[in-house]
C-alpha cells in the first residue's frame, strides 16, 4: 500500500522484489494449473494468516494448532462437497474465542474472515477459470504496487494517520488509477464489458480496507509485522490483507450484479 516518502525511502524495494517476485511465480503457476495444488497453496496461506493472527491476539502455544486447523479446514473444504463442510469455516473462530483472551473476537472475527476469503478464491478460479482468478489478482498487485510507489513518490495528506501512518491519499487514489487500468485492459482485450472498470476500483477500495483494518489489529497489539515470513513484506498477513477484503467483496457482489460483464 502507498506510504509516504522518507529518508531511505527505497531501502527495502529491492528485498521485496526478490521475495515477492518468487512468491509471485510460485503462484500464478499453480493459479494457471488449478484444482489441488492452487487449492492447497490457498490452504497454505490461509493458515499462516490464521496463525499470525492468533499469534498477535496472544494465543501462545495455541497459536500453531490453530493456524493448523485453519489449514487443515480449507484442506476439507477443497476435498468435500462444500456444503457438507461449511460449518468447519468457524471451527477456528470457535476454538479461539475458547483458548484466548483479551483479542478473543477480533481472532474471531479475522479468522473467520480469513477463511471465508480463501473459500471465495476456491470459487472465483473453480467458477469462473484462470483469466478472473488472474483479474483479481492483476488489480490487487496494480493498486498496492501504484499506491506504494506513488505514497513514496509524491506523498502529501495522510490517509489515516493514526492507524496506517504511512499511508496517503496519492497512494490511495493512485491504487484506485492502478485498478481502472486493470479493468480498461480486460474490456481492451474483450473479456468483459466496461462495467469491469467501476468493479476493479471497488475491489481495489474493498483491498485497501483490507490493508487498513490489519493495520489496525497490529496497531493495537503494537506490533509493525504480522511475522517475518517474507523478506521485506512481514508475513504473510501483511502480504495478503488486501486480497483478503478484495476476496471478500467479490464473493459478496458476484451474487448481485453480472459477473463478469458481457462485453458489448
Amino acid at each position: 500500500m502507498s506510504e509516504q516518502a522518507s529518508p531511505g525511502k527505497w531501502g527495502d524495494l529491492w528485498q521485496r522484489l526478490a521475495s515477492g517476485g518468487l512468491a509471485a511465480l510460485v503462484g500464478l503457476y499453480l493459479m494457471w494449473i488449478g484444482g489441488l495444488p492452487f487449492k492447497l497453496l490457498v490452504s497454505a496461506i490461509v493458515g499462516l494468516m490464521v496463525w499470525e493472527v492468533a499469534r498477535m491476539s496472544g494465543a501462545g502455544k495455541n497459536a500453531l494448532p490453530l493456524g493448523v486447523l485453519a489449514a487443515l479446514v480449507m484442506v476439507a473444504v477443497a476435498l468435500f462437497p462444500t456444503g457438507l463442510v461449511l460449518p468447519l469455516i468457524f471451527l477456528p473462530a470457535l476454538i479461539g474465542i475458547s483458548k484466548l483472551g483479551e483479542y478473543r473476537v477480533r481472532f474471531s472475527l479475522f479468522s473467520s474472515a480469513i477463511l471465508i476469503a480463501g473459500l471465495g478464491i476456491f470459487v472465483l478460479r473453480e467458477d469462473f477459470g484462470f483469466i478472473w482468478m488472474l483479474w483479481l489478482a492483476l488489480v490487487v498487485i496494480a493498486s498496492d504496487v501504484l499506491g506504494y510507489f506513488a505514497g513514496r513518490v509524491i506523498g502529501g495528506p495522510k490517509f489515516w494517520p493514526k492507524v496506517s501512518p504511512k499511508k496517503t491519499w496519492s497512494g490511495t487514489l493512485a491504487g484506485w488509477a492502478g485498478a481502472a487500468l486493470i479493468g480498461l485492459w480486460f474490456v481492451s482485450a474483450g473479456h468483459a464489458g466496461v462495467e469491469i472498470i467501476g468493479i476493479s476500483i471497488a475491489i481495489a477500495i474493498a483491498g485497501q480496507m483490507g490493508d487498513v483494518a490489519e493495520s489496525a489489529l497490529k496497531r493495537s497489539v503494537g506490533v509493525k509485522d504480522s511475522s517475518s515470513i517474507l523478506p521485506g513484506h512481514g508475513g504473510m498477513f501483511d502480504r495478503f490483507d488486501s486480497m483478503l477484503g478484495a476476496s471478500l467483496f467479490l464473493l459478496l457482489v458476484e451474487q448481485i450484479i453480472d459477473f463478469p460483464p458481457v462485453p458489448l
